[in-house]
């Protein structure tokens, strides 16, 4: 029973970087080089005017513009919640769009953050979501790229500054219209 304990406590203390023997530094940290890359976001389009329920869609590509492979090319997200100052909440995070498909093959532990793996010299990689907005108004959304997930490898414009844009848009109150084509079975939005 104690060499259980032990056994158990050992792999606790290893899975938040303590462990039992060794340098302590994580196996995941230990991979990212501490490098700085160029990138350069090529496109980056989601709709200004929307409606309530009606799916858009967002893309960002981005191209590694420097002479080394980035470790892990990476796009994260902020402005598909916002934060409810309500009291009492359980989460106060609402939602202001819901994602209905993310990038493929590319969920992290992160939270808005979506990562690829390497990207070589000179190519490029597309991330794309199809969200739909469940709240009216006007929203801001703001992306970053990096070419890591753990802090160590950096990405930068050619520039030198950091690679990222907003997004503002305007949801509108109606919902989009919809009819079903009585021919054919295919919905038809107005």
């Amino acid at each position: 029973m104690r060499r259980v304990l032990a056994f158990t406590a050992c792999c606790a203390l290893a899975a938040v970087g303590i462990g039992c023997g060794g340098d302590g530094e994580r196996a995941d940290v230990a991979g990212e080089p501490n490098a700085t890359f160029d990138v350069e976001v090529v496109e980056a389009r989601f709709p200004s005017e929307q409606r309530l329920s009606q799916p858009a869609d967002l893309v960002i590509r981005v191209r590694n513009a420097g002479e080394e492979t980035m470790p892990n090319v990476a796009v994260s997200i902020t402005g598909f919640y916002r934060r409810s100052e309500q009291p009492g909440l359980a989460d106060p995070n609402r939602p202001v769009y819901v994602v209905k498909r993310q990038p493929r093959d590319s969920e992290t532990a992160y939270v808005q953050t979506w990562a690829m793996g390497p990207l070589r010299a000179g190519d490029a990689r597309e991330f794309a979501w199809e969200v739909v907005p469940v709240e009216a108004g006007t929203h801001e959304l703001a992306y970053t790229v990096a070419a890591g997930l753990h802090g160590k490898a950096k990405a930068r414009t050619t520039g030198g500054g950091r690679p990222g844009g907003t997004f503002t848009v305007e949801v509108a109150k109606a919902p989009a219209q919809a009819t079903v084509d009585p021919d054919t079975g295919e919905v038809v939005r107005k």
